[in-house]
This record gives C-alpha cells, sequence and structure tokens, in this order.
C-alpha cells in the first residue's frame, strides 16, 4: 500500500464523513433520523422469525440492496457513509487497497428477502459505494422468511412487517381467507386488530352461550364487522380523503373515531354516521390548521349569531343515503337545563319518541364547566332516566357537556334527528337583544331541525305548516306530510299574500307536492303576516304545533329587521318545528 493511495483515502474518508453528517443534519431536521440507520440483522431477524438454511454462495450482491449489518449498524448510514464512530485508519487501508493492485475479497452477508445484511466486510462496502460501484462481491447465506422485504424497507416498514407475521400466525388469516388484504401503513395497528378479534369471540361467546373456538371468531370478525365497515368506506369513498392509506387504517380509525364519538354523545351512533362524520372532516394535516386558524379568526370577528348553517336539505340527503326514510326522527336530543320548560321539552321529545320507535339522549350543559355538586349531577341523570324509562325508553342517555351552549348544541345535533329546546328566551325584539339571542344562533347553525318548546307538551295532532315556497320552507313541508301520513296529524297549510306576489301559486305547488303524498290538508291564503295569523289561528283552530322554515335572509338584515321566525316564536306557546 503506498503512502499516496492512503492521504488520497484518507481524504476520501473525510469526505465521505462530511456527506454522512450533512445526512445526519438533514434527517434531524426533517424528523427522519430512522430512515438514515442501518437496520439490524439480528433485530431483523428475530421480528420477521427468519430460519437459516445451510445453503451458502458466491454472487454479485447489488450495493442498493444492503441495507442492514450484523454488528456494524451503528457505524454507517443507510447508504453505507461513515458516521462518527468510524475508524478512518480501518476505513482508508480498505479504500487504499482496493486503489492498489490487490484488489479486496468477498464480504460475506447474509439475505432476507430482496435484501442483504453485511457478516462481514462493512468498510468494504462503504468503500465501494464511495467509489461508485454498483455491484459487490459476497458469500451469501440466505434466511427464509414468511414475509418479504425490500431495499426501501423503512424501519416503521420493518415493525409493521414483523406484527404482520404474529398477525397471520395467530389468526391463520392468510389461509382462511386467502383474499383478504388487512395492509396498514403504522406500526401498532395489528396488535390493536388481535383486541378487536378477542373483544369480538367474547360477545360471540355470550350471544351464542357457547365457547367460541379462536379461528371461528376470527373469521366471524373478518365477515360480520371488518367486512361490513370496509364496504362502508368503498361505498362512501372515504378512502379517496386520506392518500397512501389503506383501507384497515380506515377501519381502525374508524373504529377509535367511534368510540370518541360515543363517550362524547353518550350513545353509540353506529359505524355509517361514523364514517360520514369522518369523511367529513378536512384530512390534510395544513388544511386542517388552515381551517383552525381561520375559524378562530371568524370567531372572533364575527358573532355565533350571524353565522349559517348548513344548505337547506342536507339532512334530508343524508337520511336518504342511509337508506332511513321509514323513520324520519330515528335519535332525538332533548336540551336539560334548570329552566320550569324542561319539563314540557322532555315530555315533548318523549311523544315524538313513541310515535317513531326512537331513541332518545339527552344533554345538559354548563358552558364554563359543572360547578354543580356531583350528586346534583347524579341526581339529574337519575330523574332523566327513571323517567325516560317509564315511558318506555331502554337505554336512555343524558350526557353533560362543557362549552359554549350552541356549539355544544350543533355539535351534538349532527348524529341526531332533531334536536329539541326549551324555550326559555325567546329572541328580543331590538336589535341587540336578537344579536345576543342564544336560540337564534342554535337555529342558524343547527344541522338539524329543531323543535323549540315554550309550554305544556301537545300531541302534535294538528299542525299549522307557514309555507311560503323557501327552499327551507320546503324542508318543512315535507316533514309535514310525513306528520300527516306516519302520526296521522290534521294539518293547515297557511301562505301570506304580505311579501309575497305569488301566493296563490306557491300554495298550489304544496298542494300539489301533498296530493301526490296522498295527504288531505286545510289551505288558507291570509293577507295578514305569518305571526298574527299564526296566532289568531292557534287560538281558533286548536292548533298544537306550528311547522315553519327556518331563517332565510341573510343574517346581517334578519338581525337589524327581525324575522317572522322570531316573532312566532315571542308570541306563541306551542311546540315549534323549524326546518332547515
Amino acid at each position: 500500500m503506498s503512502n499516496l493511495h492512503y492521504a488520497k483515502a484518507i481524504q476520501d474518508f473525510k469526505n465521505a464523513r462530511r456527506q454522512a453528517a450533512l445526512q445526519e443534519i438533514v434527517a434531524q431536521i426533517t424528523g427522519r433520523e430512522k430512515e438514515i440507520q442501518l437496520l439490524s440483522f439480528d433485530d431483523v431477524r428475530k421480528k420477521l422469525s427468519g430460519l437459516e438454511q445451510s445453503r451458502e454462495y458466491l454472487e454479485n450482491i447489488p450495493l442498493d440492496a444492503i441495507v442492514g449489518s450484523v454488528s456494524r449498524y451503528h457505524d454507517f448510514t443507510r447508504s453505507f457513509l461513515p458516521r462518527e464512530s468510524t475508524d478512518p485508519s480501518r476505513w482508508a487501508r480498505v479504500m487504499a487497497q482496493t486503489l492498489g493492485l490487490r484488489g479486496l475479497p468477498p464480504i460475506e452477508a447474509y439475505k432476507l428477502g430482496e435484501v442483504y445484511f453485511v457478516k462481514d466486510g462493512n468498510h468494504r462496502v462503504s468503500v465501494a459505494r464511495q467509489l461508485g460501484n454498483k455491484t459487490i462481491q459476497g458469500y451469501v447465506t440466505e434466511i427464509k422468511t414468511k414475509l418479504n422485504i425490500t431495499p426501501d424497507t423503512k424501519p416503521d416498514d420493518l415493525i409493521i412487517k414483523a406484527e404482520y407475521t404474529d398477525f397471520l400466525e395467530k389468526t391463520r388469516l392468510d389461509q382462511l381467507r386467502p383474499k383478504a388484504d388487512l395492509s396498514v401503513t403504522k406500526p401498532g395497528a395489528y396488535p390493536v386488530l388481535l383486541e378487536h378479534i378477542e373483544i369480538h369471540r367474547y360477545y360471540m361467546g355470550i350471544d351464542e352461550q357457547r365457547p367460541i373456538p379462536y379461528h371461528e371468531a376470527v373469521t366471524h370478525w373478518y365477515d360480520h364487522v371488518y367486512q361490513p365497515v370496509v364496504q362502508i368506506i368503498k361505498e362512501k369513498g372515504i378512502l379517496r380523503g386520506f392518500q397512501n392509506r389503506t383501507q384497515t387504517d380506515l377501519y381502525l380509525w374508524l373504529a377509535e373515531h367511534r368510540a370518541e364519538l360515543q363517550e362524547e354523545l353518550g350513545w353509540d351512533i353506529g359505524a355509517e354516521e361514523a364514517a360520514l362524520d369522518l369523511a367529513s372532516r378536512e384530512k390534510s394535516p395544513v388544511k386542517r390548521f388552515l381551517r383552525h386558524i381561520q375559524k378562530k379568526i371568524w370567531n372572533f370577528l364575527i358573532p355565533d349569531i350571524l353565522e349559517g348553517g348548513p344548505p337547506p336539505g342536507k339532512w334530508r340527503e343524508e337520511k336518504k343515503e342511509k337508506g332511513s326514510d321509514h323513520k324520519l326522527f330515528e335519535d332525538i336530543l332533548v336540551a336539560i337545563d334548570h329552566s320550569p320548560q324542561k319539563e314540557y321539552a322532555l315530555e315533548q321529545s318523549l311523544i315524538i319518541a313513541s310515535y317513531e320507535k326512537s331513541s332518545l339522549h339527552g344533554v345538559h350543559i354548563h358552558p364554563y364547566g359543572f360547578e354543580e355538586e356531583e350528586g346534583h349531577l347524579a341526581a339529574l341523570q337519575k330523574e332523566f332516566q327513571e323517567i325516560c324509562r317509564s315511558h318506555g325508553q331502554k337505554n336512555p342517555t343524558l350526557s353533560l357537556g362543557t362549552g359554549e351552549i350552541p356549539d355544544v348544541f350543533c355539535k351534538q345535533a349532527r348524529f341526531a334527528d332533531l334536536l329539541v329546546l326549551p324555550l326559555n328566551h325567546p329572541p328580543g325584539e331590538n336589535k341587540l337583544q336578537r344579536l345576543d339571542s342564544g336560540i337564534r344562533a342554535i337555529i342558524r347553525r343547527c344541522p338539524r331541525p329543531v323543535l323549540t318548546v315554550a309550554g305544556p307538551a301537545t300531541p302534535l295532532q294538528n299542525a299549522l305548516l307557514a309555507y311560503d315556497g323557501s327552499p327551507k320552507a320546503k324542508e318543512a313541508l315535507f316533514i309535514a306530510a310525513y306528520m300527516a301520513n306516519r302520526w296521522q296529524s290534521s294539518l293547515t297549510v297557511l301562505t301570506s299574500r304580505q311579501g309575497a306576489t305569488q301566493a296563490e301559486g306557491i300554495q298550489k305547488d304544496a298542494r300539489r307536492y301533498l296530493e301526490s303524498r296522498e295527504v288531505q290538508a286545510s289551505y288558507l291564503l291570509r293577507d295578514d303576516e305569518i305571526p298574527e295569523a299564526v296566532k289568531d289561528l292557534v287560538e281558533t283552530r286548536g292548533i298544537d304545533c306550528i311547522l315553519i322554515g327556518g331563517y332565510g335572509s341573510a343574517s346581517v338584515v334578519e338581525v337589524v329587521l327581525g324575522s317572522c321566525v322570531d316573532q312566532v316564536l315571542r308570541e306563541v306557546q306551542i311546540p315549534t318545528l323549524i326546518c332547515r
């Protein structure tokens, strides 16, 4: 080995070391330190349960396929650049020998799948890569594993593959359901799937009153739990919003999301509802961050009263998507507060639940946290459940929420079909009172119809529809037809000529719609304003509930000028269903 070759080799080492340092700095900044690390052979072999074969052979090993080492995985980067712990003189001697006439002997390596791990010759591999070689000669001992790994395998991928190996060994799902694809992108998923199977097995045993063999539980879970959820994910196109993720990733996220919602709401909303909620959220972290900032600015500048909700008919579209037209109000959310009207609202909710055979969910909100004593809250829950069960409710739930009242109501109402509110404080008559109205904010923003209850509950058998042909009034028309058909409610349709140039035509449209659904109704055209006409009909015709479209004008205009909805809520004491 000449001094010239050695001096040049030392300089080559320094250059390679600088490259390694630069890689390490970039990896630290980007949080990708693991991706530049060599893999440990013993760790990989243990994870993949590799079995060594006696066959050993000499081959030209692709340098890009060498991803790890038996003992020197801390001394080199993934591209075999020397790290700080590498001996410079040894590296330089190998480089100088390569530059001389003698050349280098073959390395020794293990092969797992498509990748190689250096047993002896780490410095030779490092030098060969630095010289730009594509292959290196080596004696290879092949290790057989159940799963293959490739040169682009990352440490997390290795963990995933190891977990998948354990999962398949335990479940034999690859044999029981050969076409099953349970690939995931994050470590830790397969242990969770094994927990799902164990829980499913436990409940199967309870339902069938017998011990369930493990592999029977595996196939039953796959066919009757996993596959139906995956089918929902496919039908709703949810996977399109989560790039580089798999259907099993979504299955697990959906299960977690559903559990979080159940804890928050106090009731099980079902896989499809959870899927729709998950799909409605922004998937990109950048978009989520920007939306969060936008919402903060909006909330700072714009009062809740001026915010709008989803477009008219959105709820009806969602019901149709779920195939729930047979029952319009499957889940009813009722506010439970300390006002005298709370008993009226609860009783009214129970009446609707008896018509619909629906589930009732209460929510009690304290804006700034629960300052009430625990005993008082427990008494409130007990009273709610006792009243509901006495009316045939099997699993009534009362959740306890904190925060701004409109926020909590509108968030929880997404998973119900009707929000029932005791009307403690109707919108005021002047601008400042309307701007500060909580009920107004809820009605504007709530994604579901809102039923306000100001006085004693009624049987909802003599309904009055205030109809002006607007999009939200058409939603009220839809519900009115439903009530007439399903609840056998009588129906009066009221249209005012005030502000309507084609009142007759508007009412004819309503008549045509109702007759197409075989609904018999009374039709009234009045010259007075809607609030005055409604008040008169309640007194003279024994009307026991009102259906009306929600706020229709621009929010600022309605706050300044007022709305007929506000006036009806102030002046009429019977249940009023406000539709959107």
